[in-house]
């Protein structure tokens, strides 16, 4: 599973050191060497899990899919973005006031309170 393309549709198999990838990220942060460029690349589909080559020198449409199973994999990728989320009920179905448990706020003292009532009407 990539971090770095959410959608990645094959596995790309090095040509230095025959490990599959699934970019070439992956290969900077495992291998300890640098990524050898190549023409003649060898793919694993991740739908139909069959393996075949292309050469990117002669790149067409048709060369877009999988000549197994037909699976477009030259999408545009999707890379993770940073977010900040609410990890709760959705708060558009729940209207009420947020609020964060970790700060108490202090008790509110009331001359009406029945605890302090006798100490101040004295």
């Amino acid at each position: 599973m990539c971090k770095h393309i959410l959608n990645a549709q094959v596995a790309i198999r090095s040509p230095c050191c025959r490990k599959w990838f699934d970019c070439a990220e992956c290969h900077q942060e495992a291998a300890d060497h640098p990524l050898l460029q190549s023409f003649d690349m060898t793919f694993a589909c991740k739908k139909c899990k069959k393996c075949f080559r292309k050469d990117t020198r002669e790149f067409e449409d048709s060369d877009e899919y999988c000549p197994h199973c037909d699976n477009h994999f030259v999408l545009e990728a999707k890379t993770p973005k940073a977010s900040l989320r609410v990890e709760s009920e959705d708060v558009r179905r729940d209207a009420r006031m947020l609020k964060d448990d970790r700060i108490q706020a202090e008790p509110q003292r009331s001359i009406f309170d029945v605890k302090d009532a006798p100490d101040r009407l004295g």
